[in-house]
């Protein structure tokens, strides 16, 4: 028959290497949830990058398309002040003079309207109104990018936090945030924000 002593004994070892091992479970968890979501952390950053990306490539486009605009607008100007000196003179009826008025005209109009390729200010300025749609877009989903992974890192935070200070609650929130700033994240991936 065994001593009452040995079995306290035995009691009090088998508690200190359940409550090691459970802390050590406990700890390769917080560990796995730290993995997790530096891992969700790194593609988050790659949204990130791709909506920075996108929008300075919409921007520097819409940019140049306005540019375009602009110069197409100045040679029609100074083609319509060719046009009124031309309407200004006496001899209107000269056939030179009308021929260069018609073709200051015709200019004009091409470069206010040029279906066939593209390139009139109409067709410009209809280009940069979708554009500035998509560049404000990916700014749009640049900014809840970096909402999302400034979640992620705090849930990184409390992780750790938790894993030092043995409060459980820390690491199920962190999993709480981690996880609704992964879905976060997805729906602005999936332009659904």
């Amino acid at each position: 028959m065994a001593h009452p002593t040995e079995h306290a004994q035995e009691a009090v070892h088998h508690e200190a290497h359940g409550g090691h091992h459970g802390d050590n479970r406990n700890m390769k968890r917080i560990a796995v949830l730290v993995s997790a979501l530096a891992a969700i952390l790194a593609l988050i950053q790659v949204g990130e990058k791709r909506a920075q990306n996108d929008y300075l490539t919409h921007h520097i486009a819409l940019t140049n398309d306005w540019a375009f605009y602009q110069a197409k607008n100045l040679r029609a100007v100074v083609r319509g002040s060719e046009s009124a000196v031309l309407e200004g003179l006496a001899d209107i009826k000269d056939p030179k003079i009308e021929a260069k008025l018609a073709d200051a005209r015709a200019y004009i109009a091409r470069m206010r309207d040029e279906p066939s390729t593209g390139e009139g200010m109409k067709q410009l300025a209809e280009k940069a109104k979708a554009r500035q749609t998509m560049r404000d877009e990916a700014f749009h989903a640049y900014h809840n990018y970096e909402y999302a992974a400034s979640a992620v890192e705090i849930a990184i935070v409390l992780a750790s936090v938790s894993a030092l200070t043995a409060v459980p609650a820390m690491a199920i929130g962190a999993g709480v945030v981690g996880l609704g700033s992964a879905a976060f994240a997805l729906a602005t991936a999936l332009h659904l924000i």
